[in-house]
Formats: C-alpha cells, sequence, structure tokens
C-alpha cells in the first residue's frame, strides 16, 4: 500500500473541494494516484473536514484572506512557496481565495455602468414600442388595399369589361 506525504494529500484534497472542484479523473491524469484513493480522500474529507481547512483557514476573516491574496500577488512560485509554509497554507488555496475576491468585484459594475445600462434599457424599449407601432400601421396598410382590391373586382360591371376587349 502506498503511503503519501501528509502535505501532498492535503493539498489534492483542497484541490477537490470547493472552491476548486478538480474532476478525480483529471488529477489521476495528473498524480498517477489511483481513482479508488482520490475517491476515499475526497469522502473522508467530505465526512470530516480536512486538516487543510480546519487548521490553517480556520478563523481566518474573508479580510485576512483578502489581505494575503494582496500580500501574495507579486510573488513568485518558489516566494510562494516559503510564505505557505511560513503561514502553514497551501497554494491552492490561495488561488482559490484569488478567484474568489476576482468573482466577487466582477458582480458590482460601477455607478457610470449602470446608469449608461438604464438608460439604454429605455431607449430599447422606446424603440420596441416604436417598432410595434409600425408593424401595426403597416399591416392596418396592407388590409386596406387589399379590401380596396376585393371592393374594386366587386362594383366593376362584367359587361364594360367585356365591350371594351370586344371594341379593341
Amino acid at each position: 500500500m502506498n503511503s503519501y506525504p501528509k502535505e501532498l494529500k492535503e493539498s489534492i484534497i483542497a484541490r477537490m473541494l470547493p472552491p476548486n472542484n478538480i474532476s478525480v479523473p483529471e488529477l489521476v491524469r495528473e498524480t498517477s494516484i489511483s481513482k479508488d484513493t482520490l475517491y476515499c480522500w475526497r469522502s473522508k474529507a467530505l465526512k470530516g473536514g480536512t486538516p487543510a481547512q480546519t487548521t490553517a483557514t480556520k478563523g481566518l476573516s474573508s479580510e485576512e484572506r483578502f489581505n494575503i491574496v494582496l500580500e501574495t500577488a507579486s510573488l513568485n512560485k518558489l516566494e510562494l512557496g516559503e510564505y505557505c509554509r511560513r503561514k502553514g497554507l497551501f497554494p491552492q488555496m490561495i488561488d482559490a481565495w484569488q478567484t474568489a475576491c476576482k468573482q466577487a468585484h466582477a458582480q458590482f459594475a460601477p455607478k457610470a455602468d449602470r446608469t449608461t445600462i438604464r438608460t439604454q434599457k429605455k431607449e430599447i424599449k422606446r424603440l420596441e414600442a416604436e417598432l410595434n407601432r409600425k408593424e401595426k400601421a403597416l399591416a392596418e396598410a396592407a388590409v386596406l388595399l387589399v379590401l380596396q382590391k376585393k371592393v374594386r373586382s366587386l362594383w366593376e360591371d362584367p359587361e364594360e369589361g367585356k365591350s371594351s376587349l370586344r371594341s379593341a
């Protein structure tokens, strides 16, 4: 039976769980660890929590996580590894926090964008109303033309049409 280092196991478990949610087959291809082992690790982690989740991130507020993301933004991989060892964190955690920060920021558009969007929506509604009005008018005009042709054909004297053809 293979025995894996605790740090490796914890980092892989962290990648399998939210917010990363990397699939087991993908991790099998990447790490060559059997799928049964990975599924077992994941199920145990979901039942009892992983040491990485319970110790390293326990008590960290979202503000502290954001500060960690800011501190590590300019670090290269080697420096990030040293930082993580000092703080008892994993690089995958910081990546996940960075992604969460980006997603949270993207949800709120600047006020100028919101006002622009609001005015564009009003303009679209106005144009749609005008288009509907013009379509109705066009349909009414088409109906009137058809009725006009029918009235002409009904009121036209068939004898006059025949006599004009004979004289010609």
